[in-house]
This record gives C-alpha cells, sequence and structure tokens, in this order.
C-alpha cells in the first residue's frame, strides 16, 4: 500500500519550517508520524519512556524520559518549532492519579516548556471520548460539549488537557489545534484489534446491544496525514484552526460488528455470535469496577460501564469541518487498510 506524501519537502522547505518534537514517539501513531516527518526530510526529536535506537541510527534525536519531568520536558522543547503532543496514558481502567500526572500534568509540562522555549505551534493528539455522554452520536460535530461524568479516567484527563490546550492558543505566541481521531488502527496496531482477536479466540467476545450501531475507525496513515494538515493549517489565513478541535477519520462509518466479524472471518477465526444487552453489559461492568477497586486485581477489568456504551453506541462524526478548515482528506479506504491487516496477521 502506497501512503507516501504526495509531496515531498525540499532541504530548504524542511529547514523553514524547523526542527519537530514528536512526544510518545515509541508509540504506535508517534512511530507513523517520525517516519512521515522524515520522509518530508524534517528533522526530528521524540521524546519517550523506552528506547528506540533504531531511530537514532536514523538521525532522530531520542530523549527517554517521561512527561512528568519538567526540566527534560523543557529541554526537548529547545530549538523546536513545532510539537506534535502524541504521549498519554490510554486504556479503560486505572487509578486516576496516574492517568492525571500523565494526561493533565504532562501536558500543563509541555505548554510551559512550549511557552519557555519560544516553539511556534503545538498539534495536540484528543480523543472523540471527551464529548461522551452515554448517547449514540450520528454523524455529530465540534459543536457538541464535553461530556459530564465520563465514567473512565482517560477520557476525563483527555478533555481536561484538551481544553487547556486550546485555552493557550495566541496567534503571536503559540498556535495551537487538537484533533480527535476515532478508533485508530493499522498495521503495528498493538491494542486495539489485538485485543479484538485475542477475545475472539478466546470465546470471550459478546455483541453488546443489537449489534447494527455504526461507528468510525480511522487507519493510522489517514491520522497521520491530518496531524500535518493541521501544522500547515495553522497558517491560513481564512478558516484557521487555531484554538480550535476536529473530529478525524476515515469518513466511511461501518457496523462495528459486520467489520469485526468480517476480519475473523478473513483470519479464518469464528465469528461473534453470542450477544448480552446493553443493560446487561452495564450491570456486569459495574459490578466489575468495583470488584477491581475493592480487591487488587491485576489487568482491566474485561467489562467496564464505558466499554459497554462504546460496544453498544453509535458513534460515527463529521468530519467537514476538518476538511474545511484543515484540507484533510483520508488517503487509505477501510478496504484497502482491511487487506494491509489482513496480509501483515497472516504473514
Amino acid at each position: 500500500m502506497d501512503t507516501m506524501p504526495r509531496d515531498q519537502v525540499t532541504e530548504e522547505k524542511s529547514a523553514e519550517l524547523g526542527a519537530v518534537l514528536v512526544t510518545g514517539g515509541s508509540g504506535f501513531l508517534g512511530r507513523y508520524l517520525v517516519e512521515r516527518l522524515l520522509r518530508e526530510n524534517r528533522k526530528v526529536r521524540v521524546l519517550c519512556r523506552r528506547p528506540v535506537d533504531d531511530l537514532k541510527t536514523r538521525g532522530v534525536e531520542v530523549i527517554q524520559a517521561s512527561l512528568q519531568e519538567p526540566s527534560s520536558v523543557e529541554s526537548a522543547c529547545e530549538g523546536v518549532s513545532v510539537v506534535y503532543h502524541v504521549a498519554a496514558k490510554v486504556g479503560v481502567w486505572g487509578k486516576r492519579e496516574e492517568f492525571e500526572k500523565a494526561n493533565i500534568e504532562g501536558t500543563r509540562a509541555l505548554l510551559d516548556g512550549c511557552l519557555a522555549k519560544g516553539v511556534k505551534k503545538v498539534i495536540y493528539t484528543s480523543t472523540p471520548s471527551v464529548v461522551f455522554n452515554g448517547k449514540d452520536f450520528s454523524g455529530a460535530d465540534e459543536s457538541l460539549p464535553y461530556g459530564e461524568d465520563i465514567p473512565a479516567h482517560y477520557p476525563a484527563t483527555k478533555a481536561i488537557a484538551e481544553k487547556m490546550v486550546l485555552s493557550a492558543h495566541h496567534p503571536e505566541q503559540l498556535k495551537t489545534v487538537a484533533l480527535r481521531p476515532h478508533l485508530i488502527w493499522g498495521v503495528g496496531d498493538r491494542y486495539l484489534v489485538p485485543r479484538v482477536l485475542e477475545r475472539a479466540k478466546a470465546g470471550r467476545l459478546r455483541i453488546v446491544g443489537e449489534g447494527r450501531n455504526r461507528v468510525d475507525l480511522t487507519h493510522v496513515a489517514n491520522v497521520t496525514e491530518g496531524h500535518l494538515a493541521a501544522e500547515k493549517a495553522l497558517d491560513k489565513e481564512t478558516n484557521n484552526p487555531g484554538g480550535k478541535a476536529y473530529f478525524i477519520s476515515n469518513d466511511e462509518p461501518v457496523f462495528l460488528w459486520d467489520w469485526i466479524n468480517d476480519l475473523l472471518s478473513r483470519l479464518e477465526i469464528s465469528p461473534v455470535k453470542k450477544r448480552i444487552s446493553l443493560a446487561g453489559a452495564r450491570r456486569i461492568g459495574a459490578f466489575c469496577e468495583g470488584l477491581w477497586k475493592v480487591f487488587p486485581l491485576k489487568g482491566e477489568p474485561p467489562m467496564t460501564r464505558f466499554v459497554a456504551s462504546e460496544l453498544a453506541k453509535e458513534h460515527w462524526f463529521s468530519i467537514e469541518a476538518a476538511k474545511r478548515d484543515l484540507d484533510y482528506k483520508p488517503i487509505v479506504g477501510m478496504e484497502e487498510g482491511m487487506q494491509e491487516l489482513v496480509e501483515n496477521f497472516r504473514s
């Protein structure tokens, strides 16, 4: 599959754009962004907790540190023009303070570092779950308010961090924009699709609700394109995205359980047929949450109230604003991405 950029950036243009810092550069999306930036001849620095020696050999400057180390974060911002803030603590379970430290305090430290070192732009990777309200979203847009009493620490803390990033926008000092890609997938994903396959193979996957809910899935190459488009759009004179948030997707909502069963079929795994009502899944989720709070059980609960809603409700969004303001256009379709994913798993 060809996901190369349509227009290569010359070395002169790269120097003009300035050095780039990618937080979370060792992760799924972070690595795609780094690879894409390298193809554009950009000078790249990454801030991550895990060693990435292979990037060092390709000229990437690696700062191995946590966002919770303000001095290291400020040093990482030295000489940088643009920051792609991808790093975050993700997951549907965990201690609230751990999510707050990574997603809120880490973002605050990054913004402070950007202001101290004269960074010009911040592109923040957010999530559509910041507007979670337990209801269906069918073609919803950015006019949605932030969710209240979100029953999961990840989206709740990301909502706070997104507000911080957008509030920091100042056209003459630090330009900021937030992107909300929905369910990122593709080759290299270690979280979303692998977990679905693992549970399906173990017979622990259930269709929640009626099974006809449509959702957005966003190929990682499209998310990458959206981020680079946002960087360029921050210089626009009209429809400037500064200080705003945008939904990003493949613009091809799918019936979630049909898509999952299609993937399983192509990989010769038995399809999911057993069902559970949304009310039943929520009751199980509430029970599991209580059990995990009382006892020091390892890992994540098999079900939570938040996950139950996500598996049963419609959640697909309009990306008209991203098309208009960011000039965003998906480059990898759902079927193309599916074929690539299946071939990767088979090999």
